[in-house]
């Protein structure tokens, strides 16, 4: 039996960070490394949480984070995702990547206060474009169990992909600004200026 109040809280930070050319999940824009503000973040409001990492990280990252070390099974973020599954199947996850330097507590109350159990997954989306952020959603255990198979049929890689061939409650964030990806130098720069503001 799958319990519906067990919500874990997962940071996506084993990417290779290539455009950015730094690690985002390193770099600090609220004085922690971002991939540990995430983390705080999401442990105010799960009832336990992790760091998704590749194998390569493991010995960088302190006692105080719980992890879950990538399978390499899958491409990109369902890397991740899965790995996550795998390790605790009864759990719906709220997945947030790395990059989101604006994201917060409030929103992902509002979220978590969204949910809805009965869809597949419940995913922030922006109003002007509403296709639905994979990482930043609530991803229910049918969800990923399905994502699966989705994977193994050879539909690509693409979280995003999935979700919208899915039957999925979107959910639109009173303020938009915290789904701002901070994937450049560019964008990096809009986000300290946000920060700032």
């Amino acid at each position: 039996m799958i319990s519906k109040d067990k919500l874990y809280g997962l940071v996506l930070s084993g990417g290779k960070s290539t455009r950015m050319g730094e690690d985002k999940g390193l770099i600090k824009y609220h004085e922690l490394p971002q991939r540990e503000h995430l983390y705080s973040l999401l442990n105010e409001v799960c009832d336990q949480t992790f760091l998704s990492i590749r194998k390569d990280q493991k010995d960088e990252i302190s006692n105080a984070f719980d992890t879950i070390v990538d399978n390499d099974e899958f491409r990109g973020p369902y890397n991740g995702l899965l790995s996550a599954h795998n390790a605790h199947p009864d759990a719906a996850w709220l997945v947030l990547a790395c990059d989101l330097p604006l994201m917060d507590k409030k929103a992902l109350e509002e979220l978590i206060a969204s949910r809805n159990t009965g869809k597949i997954a419940s995913a922030f989306a922006d109003k002007q474009n509403p296709l639905p952020e994979p990482l930043c959603a609530i991803w229910e255990p049918e969800a990923l169990k399905q994502s699966v198979a989705y994977l193994e049929a050879g539909n690509g890689s693409c979280p995003r992909k999935f979700l919208i061939n899915a039957d999925v409650h979107l959910v639109f964030p009173e303020h938009k600004e915290v789904l701002l990806n901070a994937n450049s130098k560019a964008e990096y720069e809009e986000a300290l200026l946000k920060i700032s503001l």
